[in-house]
Parts: structure tokens; C-alpha cells; sequence
């Protein structure tokens, strides 16, 4: 990756459909390319389909994002849109990383995983403002 600002890895979960997952990656890219000051892109772990595959690549369908400098927290913007993106279907789900750290965020997630999905928000608040915990 290595882009300018917080990276973090984003990562449609599609249980297997290569298929679907690239096609609700895009529909995930165009929804967080609306976001100011962060900056998107393809991850390049992807390979090159081999014979008897149509497509340009199979294998590892993921985003990064870089979040720049903002007024308030990017990175809340970036969680919330995810969290509201997966929302509109049933079936989605988003692997998030950031620093070592990742969360699922499902379409429909119980109390248990809206509290690890906020303490993962507020870290990542923490981490962008340069308030690191030790």
C-alpha cells in the first residue's frame, strides 16, 4: 500500500463468490469515493487469471484507504458509511484493518459486535488524532 495518511484494508466478505465479492466491492468503492479527504484505491494483492478463467483477476478482492486530515475524524466517517452501506442488504459484510486491529461489520450485527465495532471506532478516533493509548 504504502499511501499518504492512516491506511487501512478493506475487504468485501462474500463466502467464497469471487464473483460477488468483486462486484460489491466496486458497489462499496463508488459508495465511499463520496468521502472527503480520503483517498481509495484497489489492493494489489490481486493476481492475473490463469486458463479457463474469464476476468482480469481472481483471488484477494480488497480496498485501501488512506484518511487525510479533516475537521472531524475521517476515519468515523469511514466506519459509518461502511456500517450504513452493509446495512442496505442483508448479506453484506466488511473485514476492516487498521494498525493490526480488524472488525467485521455485518449487515445486521448483535449487541456484542455494535460494542466491539464502536471500541474499534473510537481507537481509530484516538490513533487519527494523534492521541495514542500506551
Amino acid at each position: 500500500m504504502n499511501h499518504q495518511g492512516q491506511e487501512w484494508r478493506i475487504e468485501v466478505l462474500a463466502g467464497g463468490d469471487t464473483l460477488r465479492q468483486e462486484r460489491l466491492t466496486w458497489a462499496l468503492h463508488d459508495t465511499l469515493a463520496k468521502i472527503d479527504s480520503l483517498t481509495l484505491g484497489f489492493a494489489d494483492s490481486a493476481v492475473s487469471a490463469g486458463d479457463g478463467h474469464k476476468g482480469g483477476a481472481i483471488g484477494d478482492v480488497a480496498l485501501w484507504a488512506a484518511v487525510g486530515t479533516a475537521a472531524r475524524p475521517v476515519s468515523q466517517i469511514l466506519i459509518t458509511a461502511i456500517k450504513e452501506w452493509c446495512e442496505t442488504e442483508r448479506q453484506r459484510k466488511v473485514e476492516l484493518t487498521h494498525r493490526g486491529s480488524t472488525v467485521t461489520i455485518p449487515a445486521c450485527p448483535d449487541e456484542a459486535q455494535q460494542r466491539i465495532i464502536r471500541e474499534f471506532m473510537d481507537k481509530a478516533a484516538e490513533d487519527e488524532t494523534g492521541n495514542e493509548a500506551e
